[in-house]
């Protein structure tokens, strides 16, 4: 039987979708459960975004549907990336962002990054959703994709390690001391 709308919300499915200006609400709560000025990872969120507002909020989503439109031009500085929002019926969970290609950015920032509220943790929404853009990064044509970490957030490591991936090194970088990954995922078939 097919799960919908309210339903959904109730059996706590959660759901990889694009960003929508429909869940402001929803996802000024899960920034303010990250508290004021954290980073949140794999949101896209730039400090000259502002989301407070729903037209500030709703350019935002605009500019993350850009960069992931192969159709349209990448702002200067940025790289052609799809984001996805973890959600649960009408609740932001999290965040997940797969940057294309291999480009000195993404070799030092990563392919993957991603984040997840800290009320809905230690629930194995990070390890399902990197499977699930794993499999999208294997749509592109990617056969291994970098992922980095800080240095000591071992649940993150724990994730990256899950879906194979294989310490390359721990570097000095300009957001801290991190660990970088690389995963194998193979070509497409067919």
């Amino acid at each position: 039987m097919p799960v919908h709308g309210s339903d959904r919300y109730r059996r706590g499915i959660p759901e990889l979708i694009a960003p929508t200006a429909r869940l402001h609400a929803a996802w000024l709560e899960a920034r303010d459960e990250w508290g004021p000025g954290v980073h949140e990872d794999g949101f896209g969120l730039l400090p000259s975004d502002e989301v407070d507002s729903p037209d500030g909020f709703a350019a935002w989503v605009a500019r993350l549907a850009d960069e992931s439109d192969p159709a349209k031009a990448v702002q200067t500085g940025r790289v052609r990336c799809t984001y996805r929002w973890i959600v649960e019926g009408d609740r932001v969970l999290g965040g997940i962002a797969l940057r294309h290609g291999f480009d000195d950015f993404v070799l030092r920032v990563g392919h993957i990054g991603y984040g997840v509220r800290p009320s809905a943790r230690r629930r194995g929404l990070a390890t399902w959703a990197l499977g699930r853009m794993l499999d999208e990064a294997r749509g592109l044509g990617l056969d291994r994709v970098l992922i980095v970490c800080e240095v000591d957030n071992v649940a993150s490591a724990m994730t990256i390690e899950r879906h194979g991936g294989v310490l390359e090194g721990i570097r000095d970088t300009e957001h801290g001391v991190v660990r970088r990954y690389w995963i194998k995922i193979g070509k497409p078939s067919g």
